[in-house]
């Protein structure tokens, strides 16, 4: 399509800013393949490193002028804005992958800090991308069914999977593309990954983030992303944000991550990046969450090694301890 350079002109998507690009399957199997020989993985953490907190969310939904953010686990959260409830990136499943009876697939390490039957009413659900950890299916089949009525939204060509899976209400968005519920602003944003749930499908649908906006308060969820060049023209169309919900882990070995994960150096410079295309809030400036750490054992850093590492690059760069929030799995942050 014209205008749209992540369209590949045979199909499917692309990353559309060079450089790197994303892992082969072959590269990926050689590595973990080697990884079993050689043993060469940061063992689990102790049962005390990650401890539960009791969740504070409101019920049934938060006043419309309130954005609260409770981490159910690794990309999920129970987000609520405008008075909706929406939830990110849902999973639920022990394992992440297409066949877990088998025992194939990252572990859950730690437990979903909220049952789904615990959750609030759920208005809408936000997909970034169709990848096991990010989007599994009999998380989907649970919520199509508990809340029938949600809006599921997607990136390009990944309505048919969620459809599968029971959802009704399914809208599909392109970088860049916008929708709203009720009173509420969405848009779906350029992020820097692949997908695929088999060897065949590879790039077949896209990827994003997404912006989420209200009359009192805007956030941004950055989905699964290496660190690309877009985060300045987000914060400028969309910004500023009362709060970015970003990626800090999976990042190692970085020959093979830097291209679709970003570091928390990176996340750090993003963060910068969101800020600084338009004036802050009145007030303090936007609020920095890291996600995509410490609940499944995806790749080699130590799972407790992100957060560490996020501190010590925002203090590099002098930023306000009080606008870093590195939550608990189940805290609730009222922003």
């Amino acid at each position: 399509m014209a205008g749209t350079p992540h369209h590949r002109p045979e199909g499917g998507y692309r990353n559309p800013w060079g450089g790197e690009a994303h892992p082969g399957v072959g590269r990926v199997l050689r590595w973990l393949l080697l990884r079993r020989l050689t043993g060469r993985r940061a063992p689990a953490p102790g049962p005390t490193a990650f401890p539960l907190r009791v969740p504070a969310f409101e019920r049934p939904r938060a006043p419309g002028d309130v954005l609260t953010l409770t981490w159910v686990g690794h990309a999920t959260f129970l987000v609520q804005i405008g008075g909706l409830n929406l939830l990110t990136d849902p999973m639920w499943s022990g394992r992440a992958s297409p066949v877990p009876r088998l025992g194939l697939g990252p572990k859950r390490v730690v437990p979903p800090a909220i049952r789904v039957a615990e959750l609030p009413p759920i208005d809408a659900v936000l997909v970034s991308h169709n990848h096991y950890d990010h989007l599994d299916a009999a998380t989907a089949r649970v919520l199509a069914a508990r809340d029938p009525e949600a809006r599921w939204l997607v990136p390009l060509g990944l309505g048919p999977l969620v459809r599968r899976f029971g959802a009704r209400r399914v809208l599909e968005l392109d970088w860049w593309e916008q929708t709203r519920l009720d009173d509420v602003a969405v848009a779906c944003t350029p992020a820097r990954h692949f997908s695929a749930r088999w060897p065949g499908d590879r790039d077949r649908t896209l990827w994003c983030g997404w912006y989420v906006g209200a009359a009192a308060r805007r956030m941004f969820f950055a989905g699964d992303t290496g660190y690309h060049p877009a985060f300045a023209d987000i914060g400028d169309r969309f910004g500023p944000f009362h709060a970015a919900l970003l990626p800090v882990g999976g990042y190692e070995p970085v020959r093979l991550m830097r291209p679709v994960h970003m570091s928390p150096e990176e996340a750090v410079r993003a963060y910068l990046e969101l800020r600084q295309a338009r004036p802050p809030l009145p007030g303090r400036p936007a609020l920095l969450v890291p996600m995509h750490w410490g609940t499944f054992r995806l790749t080699d850093e130590p799972m407790d090694e992100p957060p560490a590492r996020t501190r010590a690059a925002w203090r590099a760069a002098a930023l306000d301890p009080e606008q870093l929030w590195v939550p608990a799995h189940g805290e609730t942050r009222r922003v």
